[in-house]
């Protein structure tokens, strides 16, 4: 067929710093998708974006074009209103486990389409396939009975919703051009939006855990993507949270399940409850049901009903013992002080070198791998307790792991104080 445009006077366009047109947008995503325009041609466009960035309605119009490259799935036969929630990533990140089953509890279904962890980031999927049993993948049918029936569900992103971000995602990771904050934005909402959810809330992270190591960057990218939300019709909130720190006390797959189960019986730490009931009144509210005290149904055991129907829904065993480590090494305080730092990154990059993580999509992790930390930043230690414990089944990793984690923490004087960011640093609305 011939082509309506061509891509180097789009990647030109660009280049020179002008903006393109809604049919430009059009063409190149569609284009691209079917095969008619080359990958190299791609990542010279993804990098002209990368360094001259777009307007709010070219990245609408690129998010708009993703959309449409592949199906919308419909919620509105189910009997309550619908809400999820997307975190940017980090460390220790374990927080839709308990949310899910939460705000399901409260009345808002929450049809959460998760990934798998890259790097140093866990992916909820890797998480929640450490239980026994535990299904990833639904056809949408089961989804949409699973969310009447139990009212929440977390599985894979079937392979219908925007392909043209799967290619593109795929290659962003290969040229260097993942930072571009109008294709992160796009790639996160055109999935988001494509689900068919009537309200987001946008967990961006900030910190050495976090893709966006600074305040000025996580804001830039979260005030895009409410925009982006608003424009397509899905009420969206965004909350800036703390990656400085690991979040809770656990990185590694089941060691999270474990540590997110403390919290469905009503304990668990401190950090991952409030950022629960914290996440969970935004979703609550942009849903229309603000009236809820998600902070009484994690108490009073109705967020631990829903997650064990919605893990026996998918296959999961809920009572079922998880996976544990055959060695464990630990890591003990070096002198008596405060512990007021404690690395987010270098513990997910632990973490993932311990065999909890993958460095490619196709490789296999280990369910019982990661790090537990015993104390964090605030605490008063003393020399020969321990900060922290690893764990694998391969105990030829604990070398690597351990070189990461050379200079992960700091024990100052006692009477230091950390110099860390609040947990909840910022909301931002349109």
């Amino acid at each position: 067929m011939s082509e309506q445009f061509d891509a180097v006077d789009i990647i030109t366009t660009k280049r020179d710093e002008a903006r393109l047109s809604n049919e430009q947008i059009d063409w190149v995503i569609d284009a691209y998708t079917r095969g008619a325009v080359a990958d190299e041609q791609m990542s010279s466009l993804a990098m002209a974006i990368l360094l001259n960035g777009m307007d709010r309605e070219e990245i609408a119009r690129w998010t708009a074009a993703m959309i449409a490259s592949g199906e919308r799935m419909d919620f509105s036969s189910l009997s309550r209103p619908t809400a999820d929630k997307h975190s940017t990533g980090g460390v220790g990140d374990k927080i839709t486990l308990p949310l899910a089953p939460l705000v399901a509890a409260c009345g808002v279904a929450v049809p959460q389409l998760s990934g798998r962890g890259l790097g140093h980031t866990g992916g909820t999927l890797d998480k929640l396939e450490s239980i026994p049993g535990w299904q990833a993948d639904l056809s949408n049918e089961a989804m949409l009975r699973q969310l009447e029936d139990v009212g929440a569900v977390v599985c894979a992103a079937g392979s219908g919703l925007a392909p043209a971000d799967k290619k593109l995602y795929a290659l962003r990771d290969v040229t260097g051009t993942v930072e571009a904050i109008p294709l992160i934005a796009s790639s996160i909402m055109s999935k988001k939006i494509a689900e068919g959810t009537g309200a987001l809330v946008l967990d961006v992270k900030v910190g050495s855990g976090a893709f966006m190591k600074d305040v000025e960057s996580a804001r830039e990218l979260a005030e895009t993507m409410v925009a982006l939300g608003t424009d397509a019709g899905v009420t969206t909130v965004a909350l800036l949270t703390n990656m400085q720190v690991p979040l809770g006390l656990t990185a590694g797959n089941a060691l999270e399940v474990r540590e997110s189960v403390e919290v469905l019986q009503g304990g668990g730490p401190k950090d991952v409850v409030e950022l629960t009931v914290e996440l969970a009144r935004e979703m609550l509210a942009a849903a229309g049901r603000d009236g809820e005290d998600p902070a009484a149904a994690l108490q009073d055991g109705r967020a631990m009903d829903v997650w064990r129907r919605m893990i026996v829904a998918q296959g999961g065993d809920p009572d079922a013992a998880l996976p544990t480590a055959r060695e464990t090494h630990e890591v003990l305080a070096p002198a008596d002080g405060v512990l007021t730092e404690l690395d987010a990154y270098k513990i997910g990059v632990a973490a993932w070198r311990l065999g909890a993580g993958r460095a490619r999509k196709e490789d296999p992790v280990q369910a019982a791998a990661g790090v537990e930390m015993h104390a964090k930043p605030g605490v008063t230690v003393r020399a020969g307790e321990r900060l922290l414990t690893l764990h694998t089944d391969t105990p030829e990793r604990f070398e690597r792991a351990l070189d990461v984690l050379d200079g992960s923490f700091t024990i100052a004087p006692e009477g230091s104080r950390p110099d860390l960011l609040p947990l909840l640093i910022d909301r931002i609305a349109d």
